[in-house]
């Protein structure tokens, strides 16, 4: 528990000057914590982090996270998707050089972390050129949501969620959660509002946005308890690693965007 404390503190006195800084900082941000996720999903797979795929995924996911302006001044018929594209392209022409070592099934994998993680890492850039309250609306959700749901699933939790992948969580942890964080996200967004929206309005799309932050937590459970690990990574002691820290963000954000929010 102490080494949990000390690790979030820690991190809160990195983190919290970046996102308020934003502009390259929050850029460079972005990037490094899209290449330390997608590297925990190639050693979950077992592939090593000095190979081509490694180092074509890599570069893709970079291509992926990059702000919309950095696209600007290149020639209309290379958009962002195209130049992505060359990159899934890349890794298909791996499966037959490498005599099937790199497969199909891999290309898939790796393909679907850079758009999973990279996708929700574009839009934690994205959140911030808003505004530092766009970006904070969307942390303070999927903060005070996870709190909630483990204290008062702890307290209270009897049923539980999804026992197959995550056998802590219950459904009165996940439904205390989602009220939690959205009467926190919606008392935030009434003193800083975004955007033109109603009260009503604000409060189911918090709730709504919550909802998908516990499913992010959920996809990123199935996806560690698929590879038979505990943490995704190391990186972050008493935490594991950045996916187990940002797979709610990784949805929540996107889902926002969807919503015109950001």
């Amino acid at each position: 528990m102490k080494q949990r404390v000390i690790t979030a503190v820690v991190a809160l006195i990195i983190f919290i000057p970046i996102i308020v800084a934003g502009h390259i900082w929050i850029d460079i941000a972005g990037f490094a914590l899209g290449l330390v996720a997608l590297s925990e999903i190639l050693i979950m797979r077992k592939k090593l982090l000095v190979s081509a795929e490694a180092i074509i995924s890599g570069i893709g996911i970079l291509a992926v996270i990059a702000p919309q302006s950095w696209w600007a001044d290149l020639p209309k018929f290379l958009s962002p998707w195209y130049i992505v594209y060359l990159f899934v392209l890349l890794l298909l022409l791996r499966t037959v050089v490498s005599r099937n070592r790199f497969s199909f099934d891999d290309a898939g994998v790796i393909t679907l972390s850079m758009l999973y993680i990279g996708i929700g890492f574009h839009f934690f850039i994205a959140a911030r050129a808003v505004s530092l309250v766009a970006l904070l609306y969307a942390l303070f959700i999927v903060w005070t949501t996870d709190s909630g749901a483990y204290m008062i699933g702890r307290k209270f939790g009897r049923n539980k969620l999804a026992p197959h992948i995550s056998p802590n969580k219950t459904w009165e942890g996940s439904i205390g959660g989602s009220i939690v964080g959205t009467i926190v996200g919606s008392v935030f967004w009434y003193f800083f509002p975004i955007g033109h929206l109603s009260l009503g309005v604000m409060i189911l799309l918090t709730l709504i946005f919550s909802v998908v932050g516990q499913f992010g937590d959920l996809v990123e459970s199935a996806l560690k308890r698929y590879y038979g690990v505990k943490d995704s990574g190391k990186i972050l002691p008493g935490h594991g690693g950045i996916l187990d820290r940002f797979d709610s963000l990784l949805l929540v954000l996107p889902v926002i965007h969807l919503f015109g929010l950001i």
